[in-house]
Order: structure tokens, then sequence, then C-alpha cells
């Protein structure tokens, strides 16, 4: 919500306007979650970005902003700022184009001279990225008055809509109470006393706040679809979802829901869905271009395709509320290893407000699909605290036992101690939880206690058994009147491996948070670390961090910068304990999947480094799996991974994983507008920079390359007394 205030003389107040002459709504879907005109004075102006063009418009409108239309005596226009925008080459970026249409309607400068001047600011803001993103920008104002109409309406109220409710009528009391109210704007209302005492808020809340902001939202053709689910693991909010389930689950289903025969044999004869979340897609497409899968007919029809939201929302909101009610799959049956069976595993952080095509979320999901609620996350300060536990909604959520990750947000620089406090605290109580085991052993069942004791973990079958041993294990507790008794129920449920995990961007990870980062990788201790490498500060405005590559202009790098990139990777290499590994799941999302998994497989440190690419990037975000390729060939990001279990086995820990680079730097970096800019205003520096960014490239390339050696020639081949523990 923005408030601007215009006026011949200056203006002192330091209130928020209460009473506005001019009130445009930029969405659609706030006219259903929020009182959109409660603060348009009678005469005043509503400038409505709609789908539904002047004719048709009216009775599309809930009935009371109908009614409030109607009493304030509006001057009611419409303008399809989406559509110019995707004529226009804009994209998603709708703000010059209601910015024109505000001074073609408000009067506050006469429209010619108004138009003449917003070229003119958009020559100075845009210059430095270039002619074509100018004359965009110059088309879209053009295209905004000819698109721009006013809507003649009748004097009574005509529509058959409600306003919904805020949230469903299922969501709990408290999320009724407390987070509807402040999802509709109206938190500042609240009094302090229906507020948890304690500040906690509860999880598994982002799946009543139905944000309903994607204009188009995929369509699955099952008839093409190849079951691959690399569509389910490149969504940044988990809101396109495959199962498999048993055909009679379908008896009941809706009309216009979609399921085919699955296509493989490890679940034996089942069916599989591929269903979207209407209402939480927030139609960035990347799962349409990362779809593999065409007609054989017609090469540009898609297993997935993107189609407009509105007809199909009502049907698809039944559609995957019953696809939600589907039972989940055994996760003792799945593949986890790979892409496609990974996918079948529920992910526990859903429909996070981080920014369309995020680079981020798509590993954060993927991190809860395959650890689940025996996950533990302390989350840097950032781009992933903001849209991990922003208010008033959390993204994190419980499978159906009522359990989920457990996640915390700490400060920016100390993360990694956080984290590795989690450790020591669990590692202590598993400890205590078996010295009380080996004292109440005469009174428990001796197969009870020593399967406990000795049980294998390493895979998701060994969980599910030591979580049955520990279930049976408070069962027999219960029954004896011990203190010891009472202790170890309490810390029964450690004896069951938890997945500790530090998570963070490059600011974290590489600047403020690198020395507690160090610390806990020469600690020897279980703990994962997960950077979600943007390159820059992306949640503060997009300042340089020591991630920064060569040539990319950023907040402090006006100039482009001209130190090359920290290797972090190297760094926790030289320790030879830490598991390390550099991933990019637009290049090879399976090589994504193993090095998560290899992580928490290795008793030790681990960093999984992991290419995001951002909106700061100046990119196309649904082309964003694209830009990842593109990073690692032009060797600017090389994929590997480093396990020192491999010393055991006699073989080089350090594993390629892509290949030599096949383009130019400047290739890549071409492609992104952080480094295109440069050429625009500096044209010799960012030849000079390039330059240097190849060398750069190719050295780094070469270094990796000669470390990767097979044999007893490899660098890391120590003599059997060096080797790790």
């Amino acid at each position: 919500m923005s408030h601007l205030r215009f006026g011949p003389e200056v203006i002192r107040s330091s209130y928020l306007i209460t009473e506005s002459q001019f009130l445009a709504c930029h969405q659609w879907s706030f006219l259903e979650r929020y009182d959109m005109l409660q603060f348009c004075q009678p005469g005043g102006v509503f400038l409505l970005n709609s789908v539904y063009g002047p004719d048709e418009v009216w009775d599309k409108l809930p009935q009371e902003v109908q009614k409030q239309i109607i009493d304030k005596k509006l001057r009611f226009y419409v303008i399809d700022a989406y559509k110019v925008a995707k004529e226009t080459g804009m994209g998603a970026r709708i703000n010059t184009i209601m910015q024109t249409c505000f001074f073609n309607i408000s009067g506050v400068l006469p429209p010619d001279e108004a138009i003449a001047k917003i070229k003119k600011t958009i020559e100075k803001t845009y210059q430095r990225k270039g002619p074509e993103v100018v004359q965009k920008n110059y088309k879209a104002v053009d295209h905004s008055v000819a698109n721009l109409k006013q809507v003649n309406y009748p004097q009574k109220v005509s529509s058959s809509l409600k306003m919904p409710p805020i949230v469903a009528k299922e969501a709990p009391e408290f999320v009724h109470k407390v987070t509807a109210e402040i999802i509709a704007g109206r938190g500042d209302k609240l009094p302090v006393s229906v507020f948890p005492v304690d500040g906690t808020f509860p999880t598994d809340t982002a799946r009543w706040e139905k944000r309903n902001i994607a204009m188009e939202i995929p369509v699955w053709y099952p008839d093409i679809c190849i079951q691959c689910n690399k569509c389910t693991l490149v969504c940044p909010h988990a809101s396109i979802r495959a199962k498999v389930f048993d055909p009679m689950h379908l008896a009941n289903k809706p009309a216009t829901f979609k399921a085919t025969k699955y296509k493989a044999k490890e679940f034996g004869d089942v069916m599989y869905a591929l269903q979207s979340a209407p209402e939480d897609c927030t139609g960035c497409t990347l799962c349409v271009e990362v779809c593999p899968a065409t007609d054989k007919k017609d090469k540009t029809k898609k297993a997935i395709m993107m189609e407009p939201q509105i007809p199909l929302r009502a049907q698809e909101r039944e559609n995957y509320a019953f696809f939600l009610d589907l039972p989940e799959v055994d996760r003792r049956l799945v593949k986890v290893d790979t892409v496609k069976g990974s996918q079948f595993l529920q992910p526990l952080f859903e429909y996070s407000g981080a920014c369309a095509g995020c680079g981020e979320t798509p590993y954060v999901k993927l991190l809860t699909q395959l650890f689940g609620d025996r996950a533990i996350i302390g989350n840097a300060t950032g781009c992933s605290s903001i849209y991990g536990g922003n208010l008033p909604t959390t993204p994190y959520a419980k499978n159906k036992d009522g359990r989920g990750p457990a996640w915390n947000n700490s400060l920016f620089e100390d993360t990694a101690e956080f984290s590795l406090g989690f450790r020591v605290t669990i590692d202590k109580q598993n400890d205590y939880a078996k010295v009380l085991l080996k004292k109440l052993s005469g009174q428990l069942p001796g197969e009870l206690v020593s399967g406990l004791m000795e049980a294998n973990q390493s895979d998701e079958k060994g969980i599910y058994a030591q979580r049955e041993r520990v279930a049976l294990l408070k069962q027999k507790l219960a029954a004896i009147a011990d203190p010891d008794a009472r202790n170890l129920a309490g810390v029964a449920d450690m004896l069951v491996k938890k997945s500790v995990w530090a998570v963070g961007g490059d600011g974290w990870a590489y600047d403020i948070g690198y020395g507690g980062l160090d610390h806990v990788l020469a600690s020897g201790r279980n703990v994962n670390i997960l950077v979600v490498d943007t390159e820059v500060y992306s949640n503060t405005g997009g300042q340089c961090s020591k991630a920064t590559p060569t040539g990319a202009v950023a907040k402090f790098a006006a100039a482009g910068k001209p130190m090359p990139k920290k290797d972090l990777g190297m760094m926790a290499i030289a320790y030879r304990n830490c598991y390390v590994a550099k991933i990019a799941m637009g290049y090879s999302d399976i090589q994504s999947v193993r090095a998560l998994i290899e992580a928490d497989a290795y008793d030790g440190p681990s960093i999984v480094i992991a290419y995001s690419h951002c909106i700061a990037h100046g990119i196309d975000m649904a082309k964003g799996m694209e830009n990842q390729t593109a990073a690692v060939d032009s060797g600017a990001w090389t994929l590997y991974r480093f396990n020192p279990g491999s010393y055991d086995k006699g073989e080089n820990p350090l594993k390629l994983d892509s290949k030599a680079p096949k383009m130019t730097y400047e290739q890549w970096a071409m492609t992104e507008t952080r480094f295109r800019s440069l050429a625009q205003v500096m044209p010799d520096r960012a030849r000079a920079l390039m330059e240097q960014g190849q060398r750069e490239a190719q050295a780094r390339w070469k270094l990796y390359e000669a470390l990767a050696v097979a044999g007893s020639s490899s660098p890391f081949a120590p003599p059997a007394s060096d080797k790790p523990s």
C-alpha cells in the first residue's frame, strides 16, 4: 500500500492518507481480500487493473465493491495492465503503466506534459540498462493511454458475487481470530490480549493465505506427460505437486480432476496425478520452461501449459483440495536419491511469499522433502528468513502426524554457531537417552534396548523402524514408576536421527557470518550448511558481497566488481574432513538432489553452495534455470562434490559434476542486466572486466580439473595415517 500526496504547497503531514481523491488497485485479487475503497473520497477516482473490459467488469465485482462505487459516486476506470505489459515486452512489470494512467486521469499535470516528464524519467532511470529497456518502457507508456477506459456503471448493485472470507472456515481458531485479521490489513486494530503471551506463532499457516496473484496457472496434459517430476522440483512455492495412489481413491473425484496410470512399477499398479494450486501459484512459468515433454504432433504444446487463471480458479480449487486429501506415499518405498522419487515426498515448505520464480526456495523446499519432520533449521536473516517466517503466516508446514521441521531465525552474524548449538544439544540428549536406556535395561525388553542402541538409520526404512521402537519405548516407560523412566521419556525422541541445517544467503555465509561458518566447519560436528547464493545482498537492496562475480554491477560496485568471487567451497575443502558440494539445479537437478542427501549422510560438517538466480540479476525469472545452466557452461560456476568418505574407498573425494566451459564468461554475463548495464556506460571497463572474468573462469576450471584426477596421483590421496577418522 502506497500513500502519495500532491499539492501546490509544501506538505508536512506526518499521517497516512485516510481520504484519497485517487485510488488504484493493481491486483484484481485485492478486491476479494481488502476493503479497497474505504479511504476513497466521495466523487474520487478508482482505477482498477482488470482482465475484464469496461462493458463486462461491473458484474465481476463483489457486491460490496459495487455498493461503495455507487454510494461514493466514483469515477471508475479500468485497464488490462498485464496485457499491455506483455504486448510491450515488459513481462509482468506494470508500475510504469499504472503510473501513466494516474497522470492521465488525475489532472495533477496536463496529460501531454505528464507523459513527456514520465519518458524523461524513464530515460534517466533505465539508460544504464540499455536502449532496449528504455524503448520498452516508452512503448508501455504509449499503449497505456490507448487501453485506459472509463466504466459507465448502473446505479444499482447487480452482482451475484460477495467478498469471500479471508481464510477458509476449516482454519484453526487462532488463524481466524489473529492471522486472518493481519492478512486483511487490520492487524493494528487487534488487542494485545489475542496474541500468544510468549510471542510464539503457529507454523503451517501459509496454506490459509490465498494470495491469488497468478494471472495464468499451469494446466496438465496427462497424454503428453512423461512423469519426470521436474516441474515439481523447480516450483519455488510448492504449488504444483505429484502423487501416486491406489485407484480406489478416485471413487469420489471431482468431474474435472485428472489422473493417469503410473508408468513405472516401484509402487505397483497405481495412479499418477499432477496438480497445481490455483490460488497459491505465482504464475512464474518455471514449471513449463523445464518441462521436457512435448506433443509429437505439435512441438509447441508441452505436458504443462500456462492458461488464464480466472476461468479455471473454482474448478482447480476443488481439484487441489481433493488432491491434498489423497494419501501421501510411504517414504520407505521411494527412491529418494532421484529427481522423480524425491518429488513424491511431501514438501514441508509451501506457498512462501518469495518472489515469483525465486531461485532460492526450490532448494529449501527440496531440503524439507528429503529430511521432512526430522529437519532442524537455523536460518540467517535475509531473504530466506523473510519468506521463511515473516508474519502473519509461516510456510514451514506439518505432515499428517502433526510434525514438521523445527525452524529458527537467529541473527545475521551467528546462524552457523546457533545451528551448532542445536547439534551439541541433540547429541548430548542422545547420549543421555542411551545412558538411561542402559540403566533401565533390566525393566525393558532386551531386543527393544539393543534395537534402539544399535539402530541403522541410514535410510527411510531405518528411521521408520527407529520411530516405531521409540513409540513402543514410551509405552513401556509409562508403566515404570522411576524418575529415570520419566527423564528417558523426555529425551527418547532424540534417539531418532536428526538433520541439522544452517541456512542462509551469500551475505551471511561469505561475509558477515563467515567467521562462525568457518568455526562450525572446523568443529568436526555433524552440522549441514546450505548457502543459497544469489551473489548479492538481495534482501537489503542489492549490495555487493564477496560472492559477487567479476564485472557485476551492484551497490558499492557501481563500476563493476573488480575482484573475483570468493571461492568458499575451496576454503572448506582445505579442511579435508568437510563434505563440500557446489550445485545448480538448472544445470543438473539430479546432482542437487544427491548432494543434499550425501551432505546429510556424512557424519561431519558439510556445506552445500547452491546457485540461486535472483530478480536482482536483471533476468527474465521464467528463464532462471536457463541462466543457471549458462553460468555453469561459462565456467563462472563449477559443479562438484567433495566427499571425505571416499578416502576409505581409495578414491579421490573430489568429483567434478559439470563439463569444461563451452561458452565464454562474457556470453553468459551479457544475458543479465547486472553485467550488461556496465557495458552501456563504461564499455572499455566492461570489456576489460569480461576479459578478466574469462581468465579467472579458465584458471578455476583448470584447478578443479587438476584436483579431480583419479588414482594415486590425486592431490587428495593422503597416506593411510593421514586419513580423517
